[in-house]
């Protein structure tokens, strides 16, 4: 999974600062946005922008960044936002799951002429 991540968010910086300044194979989860991508604020927001509209509103990079100091922001890595995809996209997996599964459990019941 975190593989896959890396790998699109790869891709949305290529797009966004253009494949002759980034190759896509240099970027690790230890590659820093400050001091190895030399990311300026409006590739931020354009990255916001594509992590939205892929992964949703639950994956709000600027909300994350909100919660780290400057140090912290300068230091990030792309590592610590493939963690952060990864764990809002698994928590909305399970809980899709979740709230899913009473529904096709009374489906199964009906079909089957079970009353549980």
């Amino acid at each position: 999974m975190a593989a896959d991540i890396l790998a699109e968010i790869t891709g949305m910086l290529v797009e966004i600062v253009g494949d002759e300044h980034l190759l896509a194979d240099e970027v690790t989860m230890k590659t820093t946005f400050n001091e190895d991508l030399a990311l300026e604020s409006i590739e931020f927001v354009a990255l916001a922008e594509l992590l939205h509209h892929r992964y949703g509103a639950e994956v709000d990079l600027m909300g994350f960044l909100s919660e780290k100091d400057m140090d912290g922001i300068l230091a990030m890595s792309v590592g610590e936002l493939v963690t952060h995809i990864g764990r809002i996209t698994h928590a909305s997996l399970t809980h899709s799951t979740r709230t899913r599964a009473p529904a096709s459990a009374a489906r199964a019941s009906a079909a089957t002429g079970s009353d549980g």
